[in-house]
């Protein structure tokens, strides 16, 4: 627990989020990742809904106009959109294994990625909260811009995430504005995600625009690459 734990849960409107179950939006979620991986257009316009407690997703469409992904860490499947189930993975991260940078992906595959990053995305840093996880300040870190507070986090087992240390750089307000990680399921590549264009949606602020690149072993980003991209058009909470 830290001082700055609380000033980041409060900035981003912890009071509201605890009161709501699900948060739902519209986004397109595009880069060199989903390119690599076999799927280049199949996170674009997609509608997702994430619980905020139990690790829950799903994106619809999926992969198909009709098809939806549902996520749990211990099991992902694909729908039609009334609920007819069409496939299904069991212990789904074990079907990385073996797996290199350049290793295609199935949609199986996808649904798992896809779900357990959302997730955590739309629910931090409200997730620091929770029982298991531990934070820490560690020393700043300076961008162009300013000098950053940052915030390290070990993510619980139970939780399915990129990887179990992160760091979280904090700006002057007090949101998040970069994550450093490396996700294990695609290499474990050192990232620099930004994030940016925050909005308040309901009490909660949400980034509506994050930027993942690689990072270098100095800590900073190479920028000429987009890995990740996500834009969010909206968000409902419930």
């Amino acid at each position: 627990m830290s001082e700055l734990r609380d000033l980041v849960l409060n900035a981003h409107g912890v009071t509201r989020w605890k009161s709501a179950r699900t948060i739902e939006g519209n986004m397109s979620i595009t880069g060199l990742l989903w390119a690599r991986k076999g799927w280049p257009d199949a996170l674009k316009q997609v509608h997702v809904t994430a619980d905020t407690g139990a690790q829950r997703v799903s994106y619809q469409p999926f992969t198909k106009p009709d098809w939806r992904s549902v996520y749990h860490p211990e099991a992902v499947a694909i729908e039609t959109s009334n609920g007819k189930p069409i496939k299904s993975r069991a212990n789904p991260r074990a079907a990385f294994e073996g797996h290199t940078v350049e290793t295609a992906w199935d949609d199986l595959h996808l649904a798992y990625f896809s779900g357990y990053a959302i997730w955590n995305y739309l629910n931090s840093p409200f997730l620091f909260q929770l029982p298991g996880f531990k934070t820490e300040e560690i020393e700043p870190w300076d961008e162009p811009s300013e000098r950053r507070r940052r915030l390290k986090v070990t993510f619980p087992d139970a939780v399915a995430t990129h990887c179990p240390e992160q760091v979280f750089h904090v700006d002057d307000n007090g949101l998040i504005s970069r994550v450093d990680y490396g996700a294990v399921v695609t290499g474990g590549i050192p990232m620099a995600h930004y994030i940016s264009e925050y909005r308040d949606f309901d009490g909660v602020r949400i980034a509506t625009k994050r930027r993942a690149y690689r990072r270098r072993a100095d800590g900073t980003a190479i920028t000429e690459g987009v890995v990740v991209a996500i834009d969010i058009a909206d968000i409902r909470l419930s």
